[in-house]
């Protein structure tokens, strides 16, 4: 673990310093080819320092920041697009540290925090996440899962499968978390929702669109989505643009996606992953599809079996196209071993700190 701290702080040091390079490089370079030019070299370096790295918690979320958030966000740069882009006047540009900062993890800057916890479903806290006691239970659930891996032989499989798409879930939405409400303290950025209980979603569209990590819908919307919409209105019409539009993003992700596999396992891809989410492609296309041939009737799904039926499609699929390579790379055994060190450790300094308290206590 040692090594891969040392090498962690590497990473950083090097991430941090080529965007003050790409800062510098687009106030002095017009937008445009030439920008980009200047921008390839460190896209380059940002796919391969994530090789650097091993763990799922420190590792994953690497390669997740840098290697897809970050370079997504210069490739918008390039063309004076997405969140580093300046402020139209009479708004200031970034400074230097916000211009890192938005660069590098998962953050939007806002002059105003709290709106966002509002926007985000009700219950959040100041800094526009949702309340202590949401996390907090869900970590709980987590937590209580152990003892299901521990006697995973003689627990079904698919009861198997269900604990680690939870547990994936909620540590992926405890750590986006964790990482945007500290860097939004630190720099007073307001904080990016993540997820928005995905659980509750009525449709795919609703699901990948409004609910499922939405940083990255954030910037596959402007990166993917709004380009092949207006290239494509072109050819199929402005009503029907929008199709391709969201098979172009599902693609997009999937190739992402078979990325951060790779970083994290190191095994080539079989692109079962690319299979999912162009499965996924299809079916939002289909869906959008028939609500657009049904508008002005009064056909509809009850909430409930709405709710029901998209879950249960994300659910099996997930079971049958998603899982199946995220355990050939084990990182559900990693992050397992991860947590159970985290908690340790965490265990190990409150006991530490009851001793100091106590002999502070006693006098001694």
């Amino acid at each position: 673990m040692e090594t891969e701290l040392q090498n962690l702080l590497f990473v950083w040091i090097s991430v941090v310093t080529a965007q003050i390079y790409c800062r510098y490089i687009s106030n002095l370079v017009h937008v445009g080819p030439k920008r980009l030019f200047f921008f390839l070299p460190v896209i380059l370096l940002f796919l391969l320092l994530p090789l650097r790295l091993t763990t799922i918690s420190l590792g994953g979320l690497t390669a997740f920041f840098v290697a897809w958030l970050c370079n997504f966000k210069l490739l918008l740069l390039a063309c004076g697009k997405g969140p580093l882009a300046p402020p139209p006047p009479p708004s200031p540009p970034l400074s230097l540290p916000l211009f890192v900062a938005v660069a590098s993890l998962p953050i939007k800057i806002g002059p105003s925090t709290g709106s966002a916890g509002a926007k985000n479903g009700g219950g959040g806290g100041s800094d526009g996440l949702k309340s202590p006691a949401n996390y907090v239970a869900k970590c709980l659930l987590v937590v209580s899962l152990f003892p299901l891996y521990q006697r995973s032989d003689y627990v079904h499989e698919k009861v198997m499968m269900m604990a680690y798409s939870i547990h994936m879930y909620i540590g992926l939405e405890v750590a986006l978390a964790a990482v945007g409400a500290a860097a939004g303290r630190l720099i007073g950025a307001a904080v990016e929702p993540q997820f928005d209980e995905p659980y509750l979603a009525t449709s795919l569209q609703d699901f990948w669109g409004r609910r499922w990590n939405l940083m990255v819908t954030s910037i596959l919307r402007p990166s993917v989505y709004d380009p092949v919409r207006s290239a494509s209105g072109r050819f199929v019409g402005r009503q029907w643009a929008s199709l391709p539009a969201m098979l172009a993003t599902f693609a997009v992700s999937a190739l992402m996606h078979e990325l951060i596999f790779y970083y994290i396992g190191r095994k080539e891809p079989a692109w079962v992953v690319t299979g999912f989410f162009l499965l996924h492609g299809v079916a939002v296309v289909a869906e959008v599809a028939a609500k657009k041939a049904l508008r002005g009737t009064r056909w509809r799904l009850p909430t409930e079996v709405s709710r029901l039926l998209t879950v249960g499609f994300v659910v099996v699929t997930g079971f049958w196209l998603f899982l199946p390579p995220l355990l050939r790379c084990d990182a559900v055994a990693k992050a397992r071993r991860e947590t159970i060190a985290v908690i340790e450790c965490v265990k190990g300094l409150w006991s530490i700190l009851r001793f100091i308290s106590f002999n502070v206590v006693s006098g001694h």
